[in-house]
């Protein structure tokens, strides 16, 4: 007697599919589009299913993965984790219009912030203090204007861009794991992951259980740029895997931004090649609102309040703002010190006569204040 279909044993069917090791997301779109829903998919015979994936059809009907099954649709129990099918409503739309989308998705969070407007911020994971400020700043306005901010969970640009959508209230963000979704990675952020899971959403392909592996994260960056109807990279090298996110979302149609910076630093060639590859150049959040207001749900006057926040927060004098060298000795000896040619911090200490724990306040100011740029091997170089 054939069993009754019902939600459970569909999404069971659905888990079957995609928990098989052999068979890929390629090959599982291939018989969704042949078979229909996955019931049909494992009732139509081996030599139907043969004619779709070959020999992998016997892999299909004789792997036992029950035992994976029964744990997903536990984990699935509890509250505020959810997993969602290509067939569900729930689905992310822009996601699904993409080339090769996930036919499963692992949620922890509101799944209702996966069909908000999404912006991805993303960038290298050893970020220098200066753009770890740049993507919090940046993803604190266009959170408050009424995007979704999306990114990857690693440390650097990535863990700044989630906590800069954090920063109020209303701010939405939306992490993109490279693990099963019971796991995080990197364990420093497990406590910024937390949150994410309760005032965000966190989403993973992966079968519970996944361990962080290197091929992984490309395939993790596509659903970033599924997702988002634009992507702004804020520091990458010329091999980052920012720039194969930004590849991929060029690929879909979707926008791509990129902050300039030292022509020395390395952490700037990633967004200096984007540029010059047709990547929008942004000095501001307001570059990147007036490129996509179009694709927003905040009202007029909200994008405009997020506006004067940012223009307000960046003109305020005070404990928050950094100390201009005129108003601070220290900065002025380091800034009359330091050529436009690269200086170490042993060069500085010489010159300056500072101590290293004296120096390194001062160069952060100048830092914040765009006046110079670190470089790699403790140096530093003159802008102004």
């Amino acid at each position: 007697m054939t069993e009754p279909l019902t939600p459970e044993n569909s999404l069971a069917a659905w888990l079957r599919l995609t928990l098989i090791p052999g068979i890929g997301g390629e090959s599982q779109r291939k018989l969704l589009a042949a078979f229909g829903l996955p019931d049909h998919i494992f009732s139509v015979g081996r030599a139907m299913l043969a004619e779709i994936i070959g020999n992998r059809a016997n892999l299909l009907l004789d792997t036992d993965v029950e035992r994976e099954v029964v744990a997903a649709l536990r984990w699935r129990e509890e509250p505020g984790q959810k997993i969602i099918t290509l067939a569900d409503a729930e689905y992310p739309r822009l996601l699904l219009q993409t080339p090769n989308p996930p036919v499963l998705l692992y949620v922890r969070g509101d799944v209702a912030l996966l069909q908000q407007p999404v912006l991805a911020i993303v960038g290298s994971r050893n970020a220098t203090p200066q753009g770890s400020k740049i993507a919090e700043d940046f993803a604190a306005t266009l959170a408050k204007a009424g995007f979704a901010i999306v990114s990857g969970l690693a440390l650097g640009i990535d863990a700044a861009a989630h906590k800069g959508a954090l920063k109020n209230s209303e701010g939405m963000t939306i992490a993109v794991i490279g693990t099963g979704a019971d796991r995080i990675y990197p364990a420093r952020n497990q406590e910024l992951a937390r949150t994410i899971a309760g005032r965000g959403v966190i989403v993973s392909e992966f079968p519970l259980g996944t361990p962080a592996m290197a091929a992984n994260f490309p395939r993790r960056n596509r659903i970033i740029a599924g997702l988002s109807r634009g992507v702004l990279v804020v520091e990458a090298t010329t091999r980052s895997g920012s720039l194969i996110t930004a590849r991929l979302a060029g690929d879909m149609g979707r926008e791509i931004f990129a902050i300039p910076g030292s022509i020395h630093s390395p952490f700037s060639r990633g967004c200096h090649h984007l540029i010059k590859q047709g990547a929008k150049l942004v000095e501001s959040a307001e570059d990147i609102l007036e490129e996509l207001g179009g694709w927003q749900t905040a009202t007029e006057s909200a994008m405009e309040n997020a506006m004067e926040s940012a223009t307000a927060a960046e003109a305020r004098p005070g404990a928050d703002s950094p100390q201009s060298p005129e108003a601070d000795p220290i900065a002025a000896t380091v800034l009359a010190q330091l050529g436009h040619a690269p200086c170490s911090l042993d060069e500085l200490a010489l010159s300056t006569g500072l101590a290293a724990d004296v120096l390194l306040p001062a160069l952060l100011s100048l830092e914040l204040e765009d006046k110079i740029a670190p470089l790699p091997g403790n140096r530093y170089q003159r802008l102004t």
